[in-house]
């Protein structure tokens, strides 16, 4: 063979001399790429760090602040089991509702981020699978046949509907085209407006009975028990597991089903999976404190227009976020009309959406 010939099925360009250049199998990265690495991880450190400072504060100002005013020095007296006993009996109730309030939060905007990420759509939510409406349906035909509940009681009663509603809105979005989430978002729409219909109903036809439904129905953290949180944790544990196991799916299911599929991504367990995680998340929230609008459809807009579109860090983030979120809403409702109290349900949208329209105004919002 010639020395042409030859040059001609090398796999390395020859020099101007005619002599073979041996180039590097790989090319090393540059120290830019390294330092932009570094800085992406420092930012999201500096995030979630941020994120835990603001809970931190908020939840502070929770035990410190309420119905009834006290000097700071007071109330770390009162922690410390040294101030006045009434005092101190008021923190102490003040410290539970503060830990319910955060998980409540951090539950809803987690369950948030996973249904919008699961139907690819901006304005999903938990009650879009029915959960909202089916634990007031729950609640309303049981406080119709037996009586008021409150407490623990209560929390179980909305259970069953939210789960049960749920199962109706998979059973009837199975029966259509495979492969899409069209026909789960208008299951659970037509659901949801048919119990908001018997809910409706059967306030209008025993308005007598239903007291303590009104106090439920709007989201109250008023009264709040440890045992409350106690009996939900289970399903709250449970839905927080599958989140960590499934947000990897979503984020590659963002990319596409065929793309996911082709990845390996097993796309009916992921949803089934996801819907099942939701639904524990929501339905425990719900029940604990009643329903609580605008946490689960804000929080992940807000968090998604500062981290980007990877699902995993949504989740992380949006957990602090929504728990301060609530909690922050409580606060306003106890101190904004001393020494009555708002409904805590009636905050979250004062405070959300004004957050939500800045974010939008300033384009940090992403679809």
């Amino acid at each position: 063979m010639s020395t042409e010939t030859h040059s001609r099925l090398s796999t390395t360009p020859p020099d101007p001399t005619g002599r073979s250049l041996d180039l590097p199998a790989t090319v090393p990265p540059s120290p830019g790429s390294a330092h932009r690495r570094w800085s992406a991880s420092a930012r999201i450190i500096l995030i979630h760090l941020l994120a835990l400072m603001v809970l931190a504060l908020v939840c502070a100002a929770s035990i410190a602040y309420g119905s009834r005013p006290a000097p700071l020095g007071e109330v770390w007296e009162a922690l410390h089991g040294s101030g006045e006993e009434h005092l101190q009996a008021v923190v102490d109730a003040r410290i539970p509702r503060t830990v319910l309030g955060s998980v409540v939060g951090a539950a809803l905007a987690l369950s948030g981020v996973l249904i919008q990420a699961l139907t690819r759509n901006p304005l999903a939510e938990p009650g879009l699978l029915g959960i909202t409406m089916g634990a007031s349906a729950s609640m309303v035909t049981v406080v119709a046949v037996a009586g008021p509940v409150s407490g623990v009681a209560a929390a179980w009663t909305a259970v069953p509907g939210a789960v049960l509603a749920v199962l109706v809105v998979q059973l009837i979005g199975a029966r259509a085209r495979a492969g899409s989430v069209v026909p789960l978002i208008l299951a659970g729409a037509v659901v949801s407006a048919v119990l908001g219909a018997y809910v409706q109903a059967m306030i209008l036809l025993r308005p007598d009975t239903f007291d303590s439904y009104r106090h439920w129905v709007v989201g109250s953290l008023a009264g709040a028990r440890p045992e409350t949180l106690g009996d939900l944790a289970p399903m709250l544990l449970l839905g927080a597991l599958l989140a960590v196991l499934l947000v990897s799916g979503l984020n590659t299911l963002a990319l596409g089903e065929g793309v996911a599929v082709s990845l390996g991504v097993r796309v009916g367990w992921l949803r089934l999976g996801t819907v099942t995680a939701v639904t524990l998340l929501a339905a425990a929230a719900t029940a604990a404190i009643g329903p609580v609008a605008f946490v689960g459809l804000a929080v992940p807009h807000l968090v998604r227009g500062i981290v980007g579109s990877d699902v995993r860090l949504q989740a992380t983030v949006s957990v602090p976020v929504g728990a301060a979120l609530l909690v922050a809403s409580d606060v306003v409702a106890r101190v904004i009309l001393r020494p009555e109290e708002l409904m805590v349900g009636m905050l979250t949208a004062f405070i959300g959406a004004p957050m939500l329209l800045l974010a939008v105004r300033r384009g940090k919002v992403r679809l």
